[in-house]
């Protein structure tokens, strides 16, 4: 067992590093300020250049929030009452909120080993009632794309991609969010891509699509005086736009950083597969590791141990979303969806940010194998 120095604390949130030097985002807020240029200004238009060439697509509208994107996608779609959309059990709220505020039925696939949906049991779903497929690219994991566009061809159903956790992920070459219909991304201050509060961003491949939005985000506001329908008020906000073109300069370095630190706690936890189990890492997908996960025997009080040595792991939802009190209406019972409810009980994450120092690093692993060697595995 390595011994290694500890550290004060091994943080899961890196925005006071992150943010350590501030001064020429504030700087570029001061002229924003001054220039008055604070509802879809200059700033945003900026910024969906950049996040659209980042992804690969043709077009990019911001939005008030990722949980905006996704429901203003669906929006955009036409969903409404008397519809189903499909997407993942293992999931956060916003997905299914997306679903239920736009009016529809959520309807659940269990996940597969990676947490994504289970391609094998998506198409079991489909109904008449279906109006949309909504995969979600789980902790920065793709979904498998290739599976989930061949089955929306057959059964002529679009698709939109949460991919509020993936920014920069791929699969076969192509980022996520360029693949489906439109994808929807999330800006969070703890995303790997982010603000200084919500902000969400939209992008396709779809002039039509991209109209749409521009109308939905912004009252269906054809012009000043002219409203082409009644919509919402999503837009992302010019000063969040600022924080992202600065942010969006250092993606790159973001992404290859928390990729490395990911395949280090592999190499390491491997070494421990009576205990653990590491999901499967495609070698022709991209984890850009929002969320580093794996199943841990005695989890939960692995959980406490970490705590106690000041490492902030944390559990990426311990109640899956079919058993909340929220789904109670959808009539899904314990044991219908056995993998999602596996890794409710079993997945841990840890920290894996880009402003993790080697200390952290190696006192992190030393004490996951401290603990095992203690319990005896």
């Amino acid at each position: 067992m390595k011994a290694a120095t500890k550290p004060a604390r091994v943080p899961y949130s890196y925005l006071s590093r992150q943010f350590a030097e501030i001064d020429p985002i504030l700087e570029d807020i001061r002229s924003l300020v001054l220039s008055g240029d604070f509802t879809l200004g200059r700033p945003v238009e900026e910024f969906e250049a950049r996040f659209a060439k980042l992804i690969g697509v043709s077009y990019a509208v911001g939005v008030g929030s990722g949980t905006d994107a996704l429901f203003l996608a669906l929006k955009a779609i036409g969903v409404g009452p008397g519809d189903e959309v499909i997407t993942a059990a293992n999931t956060f709220v916003a997905t299914a909120g997306a679903i239920e505020t736009a009016g529809a039925r959520i309807v659940f696939v269990d996940s597969d080993d990676k947490g994504a949906i289970d391609t094998r049991l998506l198409e079991k779903a489909i109904t008449p009632k279906t109006k949309a497929l909504l995969p979600v690219h789980w902790a920065g994991q793709p979904a498998d794309m290739p599976a989930i566009m061949s089955i929306a061809r057959k059964r002529a159903l679009p698709v939109i991609e949460d991919a509020c956790q993936a920014i920069g992920s791929a699969v076969g070459g192509k980022n996520t969010g360029s693949i489906g219909l439109m994808g929807g991304f999330s800006l969070h201050p703890l995303k790997n891509l982010n603000v200084w509060g919500d902000g969400g961003i939209i992008t396709t491949n779809s002039a039509e699509m991209r109209d749409k939005l521009r109308l939905l985000r912004n009252h269906g506001m054809s012009t000043r005086d002219e409203y082409a329908v009644y919509a919402y008020n999503s837009r992302l906000d010019s000063l969040q736009a600022v924080v992202g073109n600065h942010l969006i300069k250092d993606f790159a370095w973001i992404t290859e950083t928390r990729i490395a630190n990911a395949r280090r706690l592999d190499a390491a936890l491997s070494k421990l597969g009576d205990v653990v189990a590491l999901p499967p890492r495609d070698p022709g997908e991209r984890h850009v590791y929002h969320l580093y996960q794996f199943r841990a025997r005695r989890r939960d009080e692995l959980l406490r141990f970490l705590l106690a040595r000041g490492i902030e792991a944390k559990v990426h939802y311990p109640v899956p979303l079919h058993l909340q009190p929220a789904s109670r209406a959808l009539g899904y019972k314990k044991g219908d969806f056995p993998n999602a409810e596996r890794q409710a009980a079993e997945s841990l994450t840890l920290p894996v940010h880009q402003h993790l120092t080697e200390e952290e690093m190696e006192y992190m692993i030393a004490s996951i194998e401290e603990f095992y060697a203690g319990a005896g595995r």
